[in-house]
């Protein structure tokens, strides 16, 4: 015997309790009749709305909420403009630069190996290390032609050859001696603008001359009381085929 449907399950599926929940209201309660003029007046609108409910039920007297407290007010006032580009605030750096400390291989009078640079690959003396944490060396000039120069101890080799530097003196030399002088810039003029420049040729001061004589003079006599001292420095150091870096001892 078949079964009958009732209208209820034929609508709802499983009846009332299927029904679909109750969408939000998105039209205003009161429609314009025209633009301006609703269809319902301020009282009737007071009705529907069911204002006058509320009011009732607190005793004639709209609810009233306490008013929230207001921010408090910035310690500094924000900028009315704020610049067009990211500008990035430097840290904050309480490092103070100090020179670095000596490395124990390397002791006044030992000879070097420069690493880089102009010299790279030549022997040279080392006199004594400047408030800067540089080293102070020459080659002597007169025998590998490495003048008085100041070299970043990271990019030498310190060897076990010493050279009794006692006689030699020293304390003249400091940072600001190799400090090179400021140019001047000059104003060209209109008919000077569009000629090319003079290069200036850096001539050496009589006084810096002077002082690497002295300085080779004193290296040369404690050199020369050392037997092959002089050609081993002449010499340039370098690597050749079937020499193991690891393995050399300097």
């Amino acid at each position: 015997m078949e079964k009958m449907i009732t209208s209820a399950e034929a609508e709802g599926g499983e009846g009332v309790a299927a029904m679909a929940p109750k969408k939000p209201r998105t039209v205003s309660r009161n429609p314009d009749l025209i633009r301006g003029i609703g269809k319902y007046s301020r009282s009737q609108m007071y009705h529907k709305k069911g204002i006058w409910a509320i009011k009732a039920k607190n005793g004639g007297v709209f609810p009233r909420h306490d008013p929230k407290p207001k921010p408090e007010a910035p310690a500094e006032k924000a900028p009315k403009f704020y610049p067009a580009d990211d500008v990035k605030k430097p840290l904050v750096n309480k490092h103070k630069p100090k020179p670095a400390k000596l490395r124990a291989s390397i002791t006044p009078g030992t000879v070097l190996i420069l690493l880089a640079g102009r010299f790279k690959g030549k022997r040279v003396v080392f006199l004594k290390q400047l408030p800067s944490g540089l080293l102070l060396v020459t080659g002597p000039f007169k025998i590998n032609g490495v003048p008085l120069r100041r070299v970043n101890q990271s990019y030498v080799i310190g060897t076990s050859t010493k050279v009794d530097i006692s006689g030699v003196n020293v304390d003249k030399f400091d940072d600001k001696y190799f400090a090179k002088e400021a140019k001047k810039k000059k104003t060209k003029g209109e008919g000077e603008f569009f000629e090319a420049e003079k290069e200036e040729k850096n001539v050496l001061p009589q006084e810096k001359k002077d002082d690497q004589k002295t300085v080779d003079t004193a290296l040369l006599k404690a050199i020369e009381s050392v037997p092959d001292l002089k050609s081993y420095l002449g010499a340039r150091f370098s690597l050749k085929a079937g020499m193991k870096p690891h393995e050399l001892v300097f």
